[in-house]
């Protein structure tokens, strides 16, 4: 993010990241019937799940960054919510929207043990350093449904031509399988509706596809000029458990069809 919108240290680019601690989490997979585990460990076979927390680092050039401490004693920016709140666990994935002056605001993902769903919520900040919690935006979807066990790894935009809120996001299925989903909002704060109850985007459907164990952490860019279309970066995970970055591309401006990019025609 650009301090041309938020100015602080004579910073260019803020970095809102994901920090682990060495402290474990307990999530029973019994009740659940899969492993959860720390996104970028999903072809581990320890299922085990770190505490984690929102961090903040500055660069001037992009390439040297430097932490930024937080409110938190260990530097974080804030904290997981008290035993019973949904973000009792962890807090994961942030992501950090401008909206106006004085109005920044951070999606993010954890697990709700109450409801025994990966949920999505936000905070809001004037400042982009000092942030106040405004409570979980999206559980799980309804049973059968490809996001029936939850939401996680949001990512929003503005769209640019009727400036609402458009949030891609990892859905989890009731076998622990990921795909990715749509929601929309007006104003991108409480008031998020799911787009449709189907994915727009599902596993590959060749047995030996790369992306045919799992996709997700899905990045949503709608591009500029006279070409009317969305892309959608997304991690897949193939058989062997190795990952890779792959792109799909809107059916134009319709955003709720995706087809897998085929590279360059020559």
């Amino acid at each position: 993010m650009s301090s041309a919108k938020v100015r602080a240290s004579s910073a260019v680019y803020w970095l809102y990241y994901t920090g682990y601690s060495n402290e474990k989490v307990d999530i029973s997979a019994d009740s659940l019937g899969f492993k959860v585990q720390n996104p970028e460990n999903q072809s581990s076979q320890t299922g085990e799940v770190l505490r984690s927390l929102p961090g903040l680092a500055i660069s001037q050039d992009g390439r040297h960054w430097a932490r930024i401490e937080g409110e938190h004693h260990s530097g974080a920016l804030f904290d997981v919510g008290s035993e019973g709140d949904w973000d009792s666990l962890f807090i994961s994935s942030p992501q950090v929207v401008f909206h106006g002056n004085g109005d920044l605001r951070m999606y993010y993902h954890s697990f709700d043990v109450g409801n025994g769903v990966f949920s999505i919520g936000m905070a809001r900040s004037r400042d982009g350093m000092k942030w106040i919690k405004l409570g979980k935006i999206m559980g799980g979807g309804p049973k059968g449904c490809f996001d029936e066990l939850g939401a996680m790894n949001p990512y929003v935009v503005k769209n640019k031509k009727d400036r609402n809120y458009v949030m891609a996001y990892e859905g989890v299925g009731a076998d622990g399988r990921r795909s990715i989903g749509l929601a929309m909002s007006a104003e991108g704060l409480k008031d998020w509706r799911r787009v449709e109850d189907e994915a727009v985007l599902k596993l590959a459907t060749m047995e030996d596809g790369w992306d045919s164990k799992g996709i997700g952490s899905p990045c949503l860019v709608e591009m500029d000029g006279d070409v009317d279309e969305w892309r959608l970066y997304y991690r897949g995970i193939g058989n062997s458990g190795r990952c890779g970055i792959e792109m799909a591309v809107s059916d134009g401006s319709d955003i709720t069809r995706f087809r897998r990019w085929k590279g360059f025609q020559v």
